[in-house]
């Protein structure tokens, strides 16, 4: 969907489901002490990091430049570099794109608009953990009918096995990192971090699908230490 000022918007129930895949392949178990919904069946932790993995789901090229990352830090995962050159080989980086505003944490759009549908229709549950003076963590519950929801869109819309494949893909890239170390990790990038604010961050479809000829050009072996050039 794009608009007049030309730049290409999803739909609200497009970001609803993208949104409800994403927390579908991205919860943990609820851990033993947390206040959690009886028919919750798993919790994402912070607005943070579910931001942070929605930005390279709406950014492919972004999300092929950090498996390129991910290569040549663990040089013998030649899968990391096949999966970077699937995304940038196809028209995934102009078809599945959908800007973000860098603002002054980096990537940032409010979540709520797509979480409210979700919410009520009884899929998602939202909660917070205050702090002294502020919101200390959000809290995304997923409830058993959105389990299931997440589980029959493939089924009932096949074209959305793109975004389950996907979500699946970069939670497994990122397991175990927190919010905080994902927004550095997209900060190396000097194209993102020197946007500016009010912006919408651009593309780099070009620069990682010549990263990538380099990377095949050579072989595991004579790959250097992993570098950030581009913040230089």
């Amino acid at each position: 969907m794009a608009f007049a000022d030309g730049v290409r918007r999803a739909s609200r129930w497009q970001d609803a489901v993208r949104l409800l895949l994403l927390i579908d392949a991205s919860v943990q178990p609820i851990p033993t002490g947390l206040d959690a919904p009886d028919e919750a069946v798993g919790v994402a932790r912070t607005q943070v990091r579910l931001q942070k993995l929605d930005f390279w789901l709406r950014y492919p090229d972004y999300l092929a430049y950090e498996l390129m990352n991910e290569y040549e830090a663990h040089r013998d995962d030649i899968g990391l570099l096949d999966l970077a050159e699937e995304i940038l080989g196809s028209e995934e980086p102009d078809l599945r794109r959908f800007p973000m505003l860098r603002h002054r944490f980096g990537a940032f759009e409010e979540l709520d608009e797509a979480l409210a549908p979700l919410v009520e229709k009884g899929l998602v549950r939202k909660t917070q953990i205050l702090g002294t003076n502020r919101v200390a963590e959000h809290l995304y519950f997923l409830l058993q009918l959105g389990r299931q929801v997440a589980g029959d869109l493939t089924s009932e819309a096949p074209a959305l096995e793109w975004y389950v494949t996907r979500t699946k893909q970069l939670v497994a890239l990122v397991d175990g990192l927190g919010g905080t170390q994902l927004k550095n990790r997209q900060y190396l990038l000097k194209d993102y971090a020197e946007t500016l604010i009010g912006q919408h961050i651009a593309p780099i479809t070009d620069q990682a699908r010549e990263r990538l000829a380099r990377l095949r050009a050579v072989s595991p072996a004579a790959l250097s230490a992993p570098t950030v050039e581009e913040t230089s």
